[in-house]
């Protein structure tokens, strides 16, 4: 009677009294920022990064900091006080916080790679890839910032320009200008002249639309037996969030249809050339895709069918 009794007991309790067990989501990212110094420095100098965790704002994280495989401190913000050149690689964090059933762990933030230089002179340079048509500022630091009397700009071994100042300016870049640059800065010391290099350092110069690329796919399962699809792949590399591309999608010259905001067109199966433009008005640009045979294709077709104004 006993068993019976603890059997019933336990079967009726009430509905939230019984753990429940809710579905997990999928781990948040951390953040790791620079706050304050710049990813290249010299030797003795320091830089501070901060650790958080996107739309936590209330919640009590505490954050772990990393240098490769290395675990370093727990804390928010993380200084790299009076660096040495040992100090230089790929620092990131995590957060963390302890609930009532377990630790939770964020996933990894994404490096950021401080560089410690133990020589004279750095040249700074953009941290992402420069756009063709942009201006390009470049620094020639020098150690202790002595007042500089001459800094001469190279790229690729050869000087692109020489000026009294740090601060060098390359305008209206195009592709050409992508290669590897430093700088020799020049001073007056006591009776002489002093004269430092920095090391090189690459320079990305990429289109800000790239050459447009079409993919014929004549077996979609997704369309008509009898139709195949067109699709336009092409990169629109912008500071700010453009509106929208225009795709045309051409056949021997002529165009299959009007303008679509859609990279991809269904056709009727047919032999010929096809091609695509994407247009960018807002921007002004305008880039055409090679032509891509389709089945059987006779004779050479005309220049000004692909160069058609539309």
């Amino acid at each position: 009677m006993k068993l019976l009794l603890s059997f019933l007991v336990v079967s009726t309790l009430p509905q939230w009294a019984v753990p429940q067990v809710h579905p997990t989501k999928d781990p948040q990212t951390a953040v790791a920022e620079l706050v304050k110094g710049v990813p290249w420095i010299f030797s003795g100098e320091s830089v501070h990064l901060k650790c958080s965790v996107p739309g936590n704002v209330s919640a009590e994280w505490r954050y772990q900091w990393f240098m490769g495989g290395e675990q370093l401190q727990e804390s928010e913000y993380f200084v790299l006080w009076k660096a040495r050149p040992q100090q230089s690689g790929k620092y990131y964090c995590q957060g963390l916080r302890t609930t009532w059933i377990s630790t939770q762990h964020t996933l990894h933030s994404l490096p950021i790679e401080i560089e410690v230089d133990g020589g004279w002179a750095i040249l700074q340079t953009p941290s992402l890839p420069m756009l063709v048509g942009e201006t390009m500022t470049l620094t020639c630091r020098v150690r202790d910032n002595p007042r500089l009397t001459e800094v001469i700009l190279y790229k690729d071994g050869v000087e692109l320009q020489r000026q009294p100042g740090p601060e060098l300016r390359v305008t209206n870049l195009t592709l050409q200008h992508h290669g590897s640059y430093w700088c020799r800065a020049s001073w007056d010391g006591w009776r002489e002249t002093n004269s430092v290099i920095s090391v090189a350092t690459p320079v990305s110069i990429i289109e800000v639309l790239t050459e447009p690329m079409l993919e014929i796919v004549p077996n979609d399962p997704l369309i008509h037996k009898d139709r195949m699809l067109l699709v336009c792949h092409a990169q629109l590399n912008a500071r700010e969030t453009v509106p929208h591309k225009h795709y045309y999608f051409y056949q021997d010259g002529l165009r299959l249809g009007p303008a679509s905001s859609q990279d991809r067109v269904a056709v009727l199966r047919d032999s010929g050339r096809y091609w695509c433009k994407v247009s960018v008005p807002t921007l002004g640009l305008k880039r055409l895709s090679e032509p891509v045979p389709y089945g059987r294709v006779t004779g050479e077709h005309s220049e000004h069918m692909r160069n058609q104004k539309d």
